[in-house]
């Protein structure tokens, strides 16, 4: 099983940037598409980018096109969301999984909190 940890999330002003992590133990995850996802309170979860295993395709939302850049270093078990030009509407708690069936235990989530 994966076990997933996302970090760097934090508070930023509107028009500032976050690179968020995802570390992956228990499992390589190179061989897998891997997704980052935010849930807002009260609201349902949804996605926000996602990279295939070898690292050639990336997909976004449409609100995140030319803001965040999705990226991974297999090598480090690990996953990135460079994060620009934040708006409030970004703020939510950002989760990483496999994408798109999601099939691992969700981690803890990282915060980020867009606000003046």
């Amino acid at each position: 099983q994966v076990q997933l940890v996302e970090s760097g999330g934090g508070l930023v002003q509107p028009g500032g940037s976050l690179r968020l992590s995802c570390a992956a133990s228990g499992r390589t995850f190179s061989s897998y598409d891997v997704g980052w996802f935010r849930q807002a309170p009260g609201k349902e979860r949804e996605f926000v980018a996602a990279i295939t295993w070898s690292g050639e395709n990336t997909y976004y939302a449409d609100s995140m096109w030319g803001r965040f850049t999705i990226s991974r270093d297999d090598a480090k078990n690990t996953v990135y969301l460079q994060m620009n030009s934040l708006k409030p509407e970004d703020t939510s708690v950002y989760y990483c999984n496999q994408w798109p069936s999601m099939i691992w235990a969700w981690g803890q989530g990282t915060p980020v909190t867009v606000s003046s």
